[in-house]
């Protein structure tokens, strides 16, 4: 009989990331291959799963065609060798997919009805541009429901400088170029390598090559280059390539597992889940869509944003990012937020960035005894935002740094 259970995050993994189009590495691969190798790769780290267990696999993405049809998570699975007793199936949530994904899979095992299940993402941004094979309703624009901008995130990222003044150009251009500074470090530090799964690519002459790290960093970016770019999305705009999320190609994948498997199996997961939540925003201002999904599950948890030692934010927008630490009185330069950048300088393969906020905050979880809880968290299209609240193992009850 069912019964329900905690949900624990056993382990994630990613591809490296590779910029979007055909100077991008994996201009030549195909978008699901680089689901299955991140599915392999997890698998083999966690050889103390058993595949027969898997009770399903569920894989995001945001243009779900092409490469990216065929219910990825079915496919995605028979192509990495599970039994083919492992169903599967795709989920769309845009930039949140593969945080629905784990929510999803994560309510089922809480609810009891799976032990153990895989849940991720993919998005090659090369091959499918968003919004390349949509056709919006034309009721959307006729009817008014939503503004014809609230299509572009980019102008969406330009509302948000509209409605808070306060959120000034410079601040933005302080957070993008820390961005990429935080990544860099943690690159020279080693603290993303133990979590990529090298990917084999072809270039265009047909030369076997390697993918081992992020392709998109600049990890040389000052303030003077960022005040010189251009704002694409509007005239004399604030938006610029260096405070947005280029576009971007890559997979992720996650184990998750209920309590009794973890201690049948003896598993040491990384993170306990605490809580999700999504919410509704104006697609028109779609940025600000993690402050009310934050709330939401900072209520179901039972906390205070006080309570939350380490943000895993998605960088889709500098902008965005502030907005949300703004609204909760967090400084743009707050040690716990995005401690090796973020997606400015990573990039954002839109359905499967969730997961990679997952990975990076599990890694920090286990150099941090003295923090307890941490956020992911995430604007999505269309206007809405996604929250997950996680608990850390490691946790042990001593003051240290905040």
């Amino acid at each position: 009989m069912a019964e329900l259970t905690d949900v624990y995050f056993v382990d994630g993994m990613r591809t490296p990331f590779g910029r979007a189009g055909e100077k991008g590495m994996y201009w030549n691969t195909r978008a699901d291959d680089l689901a299955v190798k991140a599915t392999i790769g997890l698998m083999e780290r966690n050889a103390a799963v058993p595949a027969d267990r898997v009770d399903d696999v569920a894989i995001a993405a945001t243009s779900q065609t092409g490469e990216q049809g065929l219910t990825l998570g079915r496919s995605v699975a028979i192509l990495a060798g599970l039994p083919q007793t492992v169903p599967g199936f795709a989920i769309d949530r845009m930039c949140a997919g593969a945080m629905t994904s784990v929510a999803m899979m994560g309510a089922s095992i809480g609810s009891g009805m799976y032990d153990i299940a895989l849940a991720g993402g993919v998005e090659h941004m090369g091959h499918y541009p968003i919004g390349g094979n949509t056709d919006p309703n034309p009721r959307f624009v006729a009817e008014k429901m939503v503004d014809p901008g609230a299509l572009n995130m980019g102008v969406t990222a330009e509302r948000i400088f509209d409605r808070f003044p306060h959120l000034t150009k410079e601040r933005s251009d302080r957070f993008g170029m820390l961005s990429q500074h935080k990544a860099q470090a943690a690159y020279e530090a080693g603290k993303f390598q133990p979590d990529l799964v090298p990917v084999a690519i072809k270039d265009a002459e047909g030369s076997w090559g390697l993918a081992t790290e992020d392709e998109g960093r600049r990890p040389q970016t000052t303030m003077e280059d960022l005040a010189n770019l251009k704002t694409p999305f509007r005239p004399h705009g604030r938006v610029t390539a260096g405070t947005s999320s280029p576009l971007t190609d890559g997979a992720t994948m996650s184990i998750l597992a209920g309590g009794s498997a973890v201690k049948e199996l003896g598993l040491r997961p990384k993170m306990r889940m605490v809580s999700f939540a999504f919410a509704g925003v104006q697609p028109e201002i779609m940025g600000i869509g993690p402050i009310p999904s934050t709330e939401k599950a900072l209520r179901k948890a039972g906390l205070t944003i006080d309570d939350i030692g380490l943000f895993e934010l998605n960088e889709a927008f500098a902008v965005q990012v502030l907005s949300l630490l703004d609204h909760f009185g967090i400084a743009d330069d707050d040690p716990r937020v995005n401690q090796w950048g973020g997606a400015i300088a990573l990039g954002h393969p839109l359905a499967a960035s969730g997961v990679r906020l997952m990975i990076q905050l599990a890694a920090q979880f286990a150099e941090r005894p003295d923090v307890r809880y941490g956020l992911t968290a995430m604007c999505v299209g269309l206007g809405q935002g996604g929250s997950v609240i996680w608990e850390n193992p490691h946790f042990d009850g001593k003051k240290g740094k905040r």
